[in-house]
């Protein structure tokens, strides 16, 4: 969701920042950018490797919230450029749809209800609905068996290098749309492409169904 569907990952790395700057943590972007989809046990120990075994993530966390929270009640929040378009194209050509997303699940509704975009998707699948987040495959495995499908039937959408090993590991032909990175050497070879926005993301279907095809 954050960073493929909505544009959401600047207000993350601002209000992290912010946050964590107002307890005297010197965070920057690429510390943000390093826990991007991660789940809350691999994101506390990479901070506090970070930051020291003191670091205090869930006052960290919760100021990060209520800061990001003001911001958007004043502000709203931006879908990424061709979500709807493609959503909406994708349902019509009746493909299945479940977004694995590393937000909790109240929040998941509210964004994307908000634009419009929760009435896509077949199912939702909440890093607190499995066993263990991103960068481990269980979410995105229980997306595909939540849709009744392999998961090398599904294709996902990613920005981040967690989410990109996630969806990876669990066997899924795995898409980067970049948001404030570009792939990585580390993620490259776990990648079947890299779409170019999300208007490139049909071409990419076309190619992977031409392949399965032979």
């Amino acid at each position: 969701m954050d960073g493929v569907i909505l544009d959401t990952e600047k207000l993350y790395v601002r209000f992290w920042c912010e946050a964590a700057n107002f307890y005297g943590y010197p965070m920057n972007i690429q510390h943000v950018l390093s826990i991007r989809s991660m789940a809350r046990p691999f994101a506390v120990k990479k901070l506090k490797g970070y930051f020291g075994e003191n670091f205090d993530y869930y006052a960290v966390h919760d100021k990060r919230v209520e800061l990001m929270d003001r911001y958007i009640e004043k502000n709203g929040i931006e879908a990424k450029a061709g979500a709807d378009e493609l959503l909406c194209r994708l349902k019509e050509n009746g493909f299945k749809l479940a977004l694995a997303t590393a937000t909790a699940p109240d929040i998941t509704e509210r964004y994307l209800q908000s634009l419009g975009l929760y009435k896509y998707f077949d199912k939702i699948i909440c890093a607190s609905m499995v066993l263990k987040g991103k960068p481990e495959p269980d979410i995105y495995l229980k997306a595909a068996e939540e849709l009744c499908l392999a998961p090398n039937e599904c294709l996902a959408l990613e920005d981040s290098p967690n989410g990109i090993k996630s969806a990876s590991s669990a066997g899924c032909v795995t898409v980067m749309v970049p948001d404030l990175d570009e792939p990585t050497d580390e993620v490259k070879p776990l990648l079947f492409d890299v779409a170019d926005g999300l208007c490139d993301v049909e071409r990419i279907i076309k190619n992977a169904a031409a392949i399965e095809k032979r």
